[in-house]
Order: C-alpha cells, then structure tokens, then sequence
C-alpha cells in the first residue's frame, strides 16, 4: 500500500528519530510512505478565530501537493495532522472562503484529500493483526502507558477517530507489540504544549501529573504519537527530579520507535542520543536492546 506522506518541519529536523522508524516500521508492515515531492510548514498552530485566510494558506498549499499525488495523504505529526486536518475540513464546509484562499494560493481545491493520522492509518487500513503477525522480538512484560495529548482528540468533531475521554488505538498497538499497555486516567490531558516556551513551571506541574498518574498505575516507560508531547514529557523530567523529593524518571518513547525495534528492524537511526532520559538502559535490561542504536550518549 503506498500512501503520500507529508514529514513536517519536525520530523524533518529535530524528530528524525520519529521520522525514520515511522518509515521503516511502516514499510515493514507493507505501508510504503511517500514523501510529497514539494512541501512546506504546515503553520505548526490552526488558529483560533479565522479573520485572514492567508492564515490557512500554508497547510492549503500541502493538500493541493497531496492532491496531486493521490487521494489520501498522512503524517506522523500530531500537530500537522491537526492543522491540515482541520483545514480541510474547513475549505470543505466554506465555499466563499475558499475561493478566497484558492485565488490566493493559484489553485482549485476543494477538500478533495483525505487526510489521516498515521496511528489511525495503521489501524485501520494495515490493521493491528497484521502487525502483530510481522513482530520478531516481542516486547514481552514491558509495561508501557500510551499517552495521546490533545492533536488527535480535539475538537473532537474535527480530528478525532479514537474515544476522546478513553482513547485506545495506542493501547492496543502496545500490546500488538507484545508490551503490557498500562492504563491509566492521564493519558488523554493536555502536556502543556507550547507553554513550555513561555511558562515552563507550569508545564513540569502538568507533566508531573501524567508521570505520576502513569508511574502510579505501574508503568515503566511512555509512548506517544506527538512530537511536542514527546519533548514535554521527556525534558521536563530533568527538573522534575530536582523539584519533587524522590522522583525517577521514566523513558518516553515515540511509539515507532517500540515498533521498530518490536519488528526487528535495525534502530540505529531511531534518535537514541536526543532522549533526555535515556532509553537504552532500560531496553538493555529488559532484553529488547542490542547495542544497534550509532554512538553517543543521551542528555540526562
């Protein structure tokens, strides 16, 4: 099956780890993601209150590429998947607008595309069972909590294809894996996003209270679908330790990354050493870790 795929700027810079095992662990499943020759930022946010339609000029530029190269387009990026997403769905719904943003753009679009996180696409047009029957090295006994955040969930009219309050594809593609899904009541809250930038106090308390809520439900590590939910999580550990008496912190992985070790691919290219808390150690331990990961050492 191939299917066009749009990177984003992410993925394209500080999420190639993503990048690559996303590639490779779908190709491995028989989903062949190809790239859209020509694209550019989706816009990274959709705006609030649409009052210029140049706002929307940028992730309509990408489905017109994606037009042209077919009838669905997908993304690893949870925050791209939203934007475009949305997007579309607004060119659909809203004729004098879109003329507006068509003249704009030099083009004729009309919402044609379907547009489709890549978790959703390997759920519904690979299938979970499929997957599990291409895994080499299960990831037996990991306890692993999903976490979503908020890209693929809200608003709920406009992107989600999970239960919005009990979300389980990545549970369930977890456990097709081989891992031990944990469940847990945090796994759909917001990590604070771009706050981070600007209040980062207030994004440790939110990530501290999925950590907690996860670690408290037994989990040993965390995987998510969303670049920036993977950053939060991940880097705010480092002061976390420092602040709250006690705290150990706790891998958190891209979910293609547990996919492609799950189906024996070679993870070197996996973004290792960008982790802050490093994963290697835990995998090593485990068993599920054979030193194919390139040279250097995560940030702790």
């Amino acid at each position: 099956m191939r299917v066009s795929y749009f990177p984003g700027c992410t993925l394209n810079t500080t999420g190639k780890g993503f990048d690559h095992a996303v590639r490779a662990s779908s190709a491995a499943v028989g989903l062949e993601l190809v790239e859209l020759p020509e694209w550019n930022c989706c816009g990274a946010t959709y705006p609030l209150i649409i009052d210029n339609m140049l706002e929307l000029a940028a992730p309509a530029h990408v489905l017109v590429s994606a037009r042209d190269e077919g009838t669905t387009v997908t993304t690893a990026c949870t925050t791209c998947y939203n934007v475009l997403k949305r997007t579309n769905k607004f060119i659909r719904e809203h004729e004098e607008e879109r003329e507006r943003i068509n003249a704009f753009i030099e083009a004729d679009y009309s919402g044609e595309v379907e547009v489709m996180d890549i978790l959703h696409l390997l759920r519904d047009q690979v299938g979970f069972e499929a997957v599990q029957s291409k895994v080499q090295k299960p990831l037996k006994d990991l306890r692993v909590a999903a976490y979503y955040g908020c890209m693929v969930l809200r608003p709920p009219d406009e992107v989600a294809y999970d239960d919005v309050d009990h979300p389980q594809s990545l549970d369930d593609l977890m456990t097709a894996l081989g891992a031990t899904a944990v469940d847990y009541p945090h796994k759909a809250e917001c990590c604070g996003a771009y706050l981070a930038v600007k209040e980062p106090d207030i994004t440790r308390e939110m990530v501290y209270t999925i950590l907690r809520s996860a670690l408290a439900a037994g989990a040993e590590a965390v995987a998510t679908n969303c670049p920036l939910c993977q950053f939060n999580l991940d880097k705010q550990q480092a002061e976390m330790r420092r602040v709250y008496a006690g705290y150990q912190p706790v891998p958190v992985f891209y979910f293609s990354q547990l996919m492609g070790l799950a189906l024996g691919l070679d993870a070197s290219e996996y973004g290792w050493d960008r982790h802050y808390i490093d994963a290697r150690p835990l995998l090593a331990e485990r068993g599920f870790w054979d030193g194919r990961a390139g040279a250097g050492d995560a940030t702790q």
